[in-house]
């Protein structure tokens, strides 16, 4: 199996259509956990359930685009992630532009169709607002799940323009069907101005770690915290481009200046060393507002750093004599 395998071969591959870093294309409905799949990159090209600027549907095909100057060896973590992880492009899960809760079904029943055959799904999107649809599915296989949001905003508003469902409402919801556990999930980054009620406490029991405290604290100490907070638990990692400043991420839907740099946070991601990922979204690229491609870069950049991650926990599992997880 080569064309997983041989990192030399894949960096070779510069013909035929485009794939997130050139990798294979295998449509899920092909997959079994016979398979031998790790991960499974699947793009989400939905934006219908934003509140400020459309744009991100156009996300996936942008981060495929920037993906394909990427090789796969870590310096960082020492290693070629295809050398340790058999990773495929699952293509675009299919969507009902216009029709909002049929299209989470659709992405429900796609990222599903991941977790049978025992990979990781690891989406692009498109708006958060997926993301409930994402933990739906994991949660299903795996129970309620950590969740690690780097993220401008909580995404925790009860509704949004009168409707449960919206890209500013997603964690909330996720918490009223018991798909997270508050208690060992941690949001990162959040800034900028917010509703009236955003200022009382919640109730909802997340740790809430705010742009400016996250950037004192520094890569590694924030690292630590994340570890603490998740422990051994099923994790959900969510990677939303505004957690990064716009003048670093400027092609996205709800810009918020005073966030920290793109260096900022692949190094975050370089320190993280976590035993249990089960589901992960990189989320509201939007093409239309970037700057020579900046935005998808720093989007393929980030979903690299986390496959480099889990390939570096199955490494160790492997020197270790550990079970195949």
């Amino acid at each position: 199996m080569t064309d997983y395998t041989d990192s030399q071969a894949v960096s070779r591959l510069s013909s035929g259509p485009r794939t997130f870093f050139r990798l294979p294309h295998r449509p899920v409905a092909e997959l079994s956990p016979e398979s031998g799949v790790d991960a499974v990159i699947l793009g989400v090209p939905v934006d219908g359930a934003t509140g400020y600027r459309s744009g991100a549907r156009f996300g996936p095909e942008a981060v495929r685009a920037a993906s394909t100057l990427a090789r796969l060896g870590s310096r960082e973590r020492e290693l070629v992630i295809t050398d340790v992880l058999r990773v495929v492009d699952g293509g675009d899960v299919h969507v009902v532009p216009g029709y909002h809760l049929r299209t989470l079904e659709l992405i429900e029943s796609a990222v599903d169709a991941v977790h049978e055959t025992g990979a990781l799904p690891i989406l692009v999107g498109g708006d958060h607002s997926l993301a409930i649809a994402e933990l739906r599915a994991a949660a299903r296989h795996h129970g309620p799940l950590s969740l690690i949001q780097l993220d401008a905003h909580r995404d925790v508003l009860d509704d949004y323009f009168g409707v449960a469902h919206f890209h500013g409402t997603v964690y909330r919801r996720a918490v009223d069907e018991e798909l997270v556990d508050p208690s060992t999930s941690i949001q990162i980054g959040m800034r900028g101005s917010v509703p009236r009620e955003d200022l009382a406490e919640d109730g909802l029991g997340f740790t809430v770690v705010h742009s400016d405290e996250a950037m004192e604290l520094g890569c590694a100490e924030l690292a630590r915290r994340i570890a603490e907070t998740v422990g051994s638990n099923p994790v959900a990692l969510t990677f939303d481009i505004d957690f990064v400043d716009p003048s670093c991420a400027p092609g996205t839907g709800t810009p918020e200046v005073g966030g920290p740099s793109s260096a900022f946070a692949l190094r975050l991601l370089r320190k993280l060393e976590l035993p249990d990922i089960r589901t992960v979204s990189v989320v509201e690229i939007a093409p239309p507002y970037d700057t020579a491609d900046i935005t998808a870069h720093l989007g393929a950049a980030v979903i690299f750093e986390i496959m480099a991650l889990v390939a570096a926990r199955r490494s160790r599992q492997r020197q270790d004599g550990g079970s195949h997880a």
